[in-house]
C-alpha cells in the first residue's frame, strides 16, 4: 500500500508543483520566513556576497570597505562599524567569515539573516571562535545590492570584547594579551605571568598541547559578565575563568581566559601565578575533559598542576577546609559540581576547590603522577557521566568509590588536622 501511495503522489506531483510555486509567491509577497537552503537562490547569494564582501574588508583592515557594505542612509551604523573595524586593527586574525544559517525575507526588499560568525585569531587559535549573530539588511533598489542595517548578538549570545572599547594587544613569548580599558603596564605583566604559567603547566601535562594561551582583560567585572553571557555578580570574587567547548574530538574551539581586573588585582605576584597557571590548565587538558568528568576532578587538577611546584603548606592552600577538618566538621564526601558554582557561598566554593585539589593530590602522591595522568583520561574518555568515575577507580587505580572517599577523608585529616 505504501508504494501505490507513494506513486500516486509523483502521478500529481506536476500539478502541485505549479500550484505550490504560485501559493509560495502570495505567502512570500506577504512576508515569509526559510532557511538559507529554502530561500529564493538570487536573495541568498546576493546575501552571501554581501557578507563575503565584509569578511575580506576585515581580514584587510579595510575600514571604507567594511562601512561600505552598510546601508548608506544608516548613518549611526556606519559611524559604530568604523569605530568597531579600528578596534580590530591590532589583532592578529587569521580568517574571518559568516556562514549563512537561516534567512527570513520580508517583501523583496528586507531580510534577516541568521549569521555564524567565525573566526581565528593567527598562530593562537586552532579552529575559529563560533558567535551567532542576526544581520538585518536592505536591498537598495538602484544597483541591487544588499545593505547592512542592523547587526547585534543572537538571542542569548554574547558581546565581544571589540564591542566594548579599544582593544590593547600585547604579545607574550607564549601569549596574547587582548585589554579594553587597561593600562598597558597591567597588561604586560599580566602576559609575563601568563608566559611563566604555559611551561608550568606543560611540566605538568604529559600530552602535547598548543603551549599558548590567549588572555582576554575586560574593563571590568561587569563587561566580564557581558563576555560570559552570565550576571556579573555570578564572578564578583572570581579571578578568572576560561571558555571553550570540552571533548576529545581535537575540533573544540580555542580557549579564551578572561579575567576579572578587579578581582585579580587583588591578588599577590603568587596568587596571580596560580590563577593563571590554574587557567592554563584547562586550556591544556580541554581536550581530555568531557561531560563524563566531575567538576572536583577538572578543577582539582588544575589546581594540582597550579600548586605542585610552589613552596606551601596544605593548610596555606586549602585554609577553609582545614578549619573545617579542625573543627571535626569535614566533608563526607567529595564535592558535586554544584557546589563549584560562582553564585553560591564562598566558603562552600573554596572547600570544594581545597577537596578537589587534596583528592588530585593523593593519587599522585599515593599511586603515582602517570596514574593521575591516566585516570584524567579514562574519565574523559567515558561515555557518559554514569560510572566513569567508579570505573576509572577500578581500571586504573585498582580501587572503589567507597574506598577512595575514605582514603581522601582520611588524607584531609592528615594533611590538614
Amino acid at each position: 500500500m505504501a508504494d501505490q501511495v507513494r506513486t500516486a503522489e509523483r502521478a500529481r506531483g506536476g500539478r502541485r508543483r505549479a500550484a505550490g510555486a504560485v501559493l509560495a509567491a502570495l505567502l512570500c509577497a506577504a512576508g515569509c520566513s526559510a532557511p538559507a537552503d529554502e530561500a529564493p537562490d538570487t536573495t541568498a547569494r546576493d546575501i552571501r556576497a554581501t557578507l563575503d564582501r565584509r569578511a575580506a574588508a576585515v581580514l584587510h583592515h579595510d575600514a571604507a570597505g567594511y562601512a561600505a557594505v552598510v546601508a548608506p542612509d544608516a548613518t549611526a551604523l556606519r559611524s559604530a562599524q568604523r569605530r568597531e573595524i579600528a578596534r580590530l586593527a591590532d589583532v592578529p586574525l587569521g580568517s574571518w567569515s559568516y556562514e549563512l544559517t537561516d534567512l527570513s525575507a520580508h517583501g523583496s526588499d528586507r531580510a534577516t539573516a541568521d549569521v555564524r560568525l567565525g573566526y581565528r585569531i593567527k598562530g593562537y587559535d586552532g579552529a575559529p571562535v563560533s558567535v551567532d549573530r542576526i544581520v538585518e539588511l536592505a536591498r537598495d533598489p538602484g544597483d541591487g545590492r544588499w545593505y547592512v542595517t542592523a547587526d547585534r548578538a543572537a538571542d542569548g549570545g554574547v558581546r565581544q570584547l571589540w564591542e566594548q572599547g579599544d582593544i590593547e594587544v600585547v604579545r607574550g613569548a607564549h601569549s596574547l594579551v587582548l585589554g579594553v580599558g587597561r593600562s598597558r603596564d597591567e597588561l604586560d605583566k599580566i602576559a609575563a605571568t601568563a608566559d611563566e604559567a604555559v611551561p608550568a603547566v606543560s611540566a605538568a601535562w604529559p600530552e602535547r598541547w598548543a603551549g599558548r594561551v590567549v588572555v582576554l582583560v575586560p574593563d571590568s567585572v561587569t563587561e566580564m559578565g557581558e563576555l560570559l553571557g552570565s550576571p556579573a555578580a555570578n564572578y564578583r570574587g572570581i579571578a578568572a575563568v576560561t571558555t571553550g567547548e570540552t571533548g576529545g574530538s581535537g575540533k573544540a574551539p580555542a580557549d579564551r581566559v578572561i579575567v576579572n581586573p578587579e578581582a585579580y588585582a587583588q591578588l599577590g605576584d603568587f596568587g596571580q601565578r596560580v590563577v593563571l597557571t590554574h587557567e592554563t590548565t584547562h586550556v591544556a587538558t580541554r581536550k581530555r575533559t568531557s561531560a563524563a568528568t566531575p567538576t572536583w576532578l577538572s578543577e582539582g587538577f588544575a589546581d594540582w598542576a597550579a600548586y605542585r611546584d610552589q613552596e606551601r603548606t596544605a593548610e596555606e592552600i586549602a585554609p577553609e577546609l582545614a578549619d573545617a577538618v579542625r573543627a571535626g566538621d569535614g566533608p563526607a564526601a567529595l564535592p558535586e559540581d554544584e557546589d563549584f558554582a560562582f553564585a553560591g557561598e564562598a566558603g562552600r566554593l573554596a572547600k570544594a576547590y581545597e577537596g578537589g585539589w587534596l583528592a588530585c593530590e593523593l593519587i599522585a602522591g599515593h599511586w603515582g603522577e602517570a596514574k593521575l595522568f591516566a585516570f584524567y583520561r579514562a574519565v574523559g574518555a567515558h561515555r557518559g557521566r554514569d560510572g566513569a568515575v567508579e570505573e576509572a577507580l577500578h581500571e586504573v587505580l585498582g580501587t572503589t568509590p567507597q574506598d577512595f572517599t575514605a582514603r581522601w577523608r582520611v588524607y584531609l585529616r592528615d594533611r590538614l588536622g
